[in-house]
């Protein structure tokens, strides 16, 4: 039977009950980092599932936030599909900065407008309406689901190991489907195959007990301003280069295939740049566009010296730069940190570094691996034109847990607008994204169990 007209009237039909569905949900506050609304949040995450047919249940670590695991089985010998997705967001962040108030959402121009729109209540929320489109005109699950809905995501998933274990006895997927993140700049569709690990430090240098008249201390006293500046300016050359000894070290260089697929991204560097208001990309100049978004970094994230709010002519007593390091697959977030502590330690050993938040590790699934171009399949039946493989995602997720815990290979599939404004004000996702998404859920799995049936059908007998 072909399914994908049934899905589109389904869609369509609900449009409005689905929206209702969507602005709920972001306007239960779930922020993992100050705990604002935790408990309710995964109450309703659960019941969330139920409504949409699954069995759930809040799962716990020896601390922190509750995961709220949700299953429906399927025919026996399909595949199971985990479904990994959070309930938890960002802080909202200046408020004066939202058109509208970040847990009230709104819809304008095609858009819902709220904190956890795209990133990612939105996004998993697709995936469990599409269960439920399933469940109703279909009659079942075309393949055993789990959906496990993270509340810390936000704050690096501290206690996700912890809550993997627990579940163990319920997770033995074959592979692992995430929707965060958006598609491509150009609205293409994406199969992202995995995630940069993320490693987040402070480096502190002191001066005196308290700030100082920079007039009568000047040339006197220590300014550990500056000091902190000479530091970090041995930590990355002019062109581009990382110039801590060790930082680099177990990073595995992209495959043919990756490379391939990389290649074939598109991109219009003119066209990036004026979005984002820049002249020019960072260095060096001869790295292609998506190539930089799968390996290391260095970056500052700010530099500030305490009590700076008002600008005063002293010589201020502490100055602090907020760091991360982006990973490559092959790097361990240990052996970075401690690369980073021992040049600090070597250059200037006055100054502090100090590991700060849950590190991140990377993790890799190849395009060659089993369900790649199934999934590439199923996301073009159901949106047409050409679906890219992205061998990573810039960003951080915790599918390291995932992949190295449960075996299983990672494939990002992002749903939300490029635009989405994740983490920043006015965060928002396309209504049309948002319906698009039921759909291609529901043809993944349908294509997921084709996929399975296919393989392991007997030969047929020779006579």
């Amino acid at each position: 039977m072909n399914w994908t007209n049934k899905f589109r009237a389904y869609v369509a039909e609900r449009h409005d009950e689905h929206v209702r569905e969507l602005m709920r949900y972001v306007a239960q506050p779930s922020v993992s980092s100050t705990g604002e609304g935790m408990p309710d949040a995964a109450i309703y995450a659960a019941g969330l599932a139920r409504r949409c047919g699954l069995d759930a249940r809040l799962v716990a670590g020896i601390s922190g936030h509750p995961a709220v695991l949700a299953q429906a089985d399927g025919p026996p010998g399909t595949p199971h599909v985990l479904i990994y997705g959070h309930y938890d967001v960002q802080p909202p962040g200046p408020l004066q900065s939202w058109a509208s108030p970040p847990f009230a959402p709104e819809v304008r121009d095609g858009r819902v407008y709220g904190r956890g729109t795209g990133d990612n209540k939105g996004q998993h929320l697709a995936h469990l309406l599409a269960l439920r489109m399933l469940s109703e005109l279909c009659g079942a699950m075309p393949c055993r689901v789990s959906v496990l809905l993270d509340g810390e995501e936000e704050i690096g998933s501290p206690h996700l190991p912890e809550i993997i274990d627990r579940c163990a006895r319920d997770l033995a997927p074959d592979l692992v489907i995430v929707s965060d993140g958006p598609v491509l700049e150009d609205g293409s569709a994406v199969v992202k195959l995995g995630v940069r690990g993320v490693l987040t430090f402070e480096l502190r240098a002191r001066g005196a007990r308290s700030p100082l008249h920079s007039g009568n201390w000047g040339g006197v006293a220590p300014n550990p301003a500056w000091r902190l500046v000479w530091l970090l300016a041995t930590l990355r050359a002019p062109d581009g280069r990382l110039l801590i000894p060790g930082f680099a070290a177990g990073i595995k260089p992209l495959t043919a295939g990756e490379h391939a697929a990389v290649d074939e991204l598109p991109v219009d560097p003119p066209t990036v740049l004026a979005e984002i208001g820049a002249s020019a990309f960072d260095v060096p100049t001869d790295v292609g566009y998506f190539e930089r978004l799968t390996g290391p970094t260095l970056s500052i994230n700010s530099l500030t010296c305490e009590d700076d709010d008002k600008h005063r002519t002293v010589i201020p007593h502490v100055a602090i730069a907020r760091c991360d390091a982006r990973l490559a697959d092959g790097q361990r977030s240990e052996s970075v940190a401690a690369a980073i502590a021992a040049h600090v330690q070597r250059v200037a050993p006055d100054i502090e570094f100090v590991p700060a938040g849950h590190a991140i590790e990377p993790c890799r699934t190849l395009p060659e691996s089993a369900y790649t171009g199934t999934i590439r399949d199923a996301i073009a039946a159901v949106l047409g034109g050409r679906v890219y493989v992205k061998p990573a995602m810039g960003g951080s997720l915790p599918l390291h847990v995932l992949a190295d815990r449960l075996g299983t290979p990672c494939y990002g599939v992002p749903f939300a607008n490029a635009d989405e404004a994740n983490h920043a004000p006015d965060e928002n996702l396309q209504l049309s994204r948002f319906h698009d998404a039921i759909r291609v859920s529901a043809s993944i799995l349908q294509e997921l169990a084709a996929h399975h049936r296919r393989t392991t059908a007997p030969e047929p007998s020779q006579r």
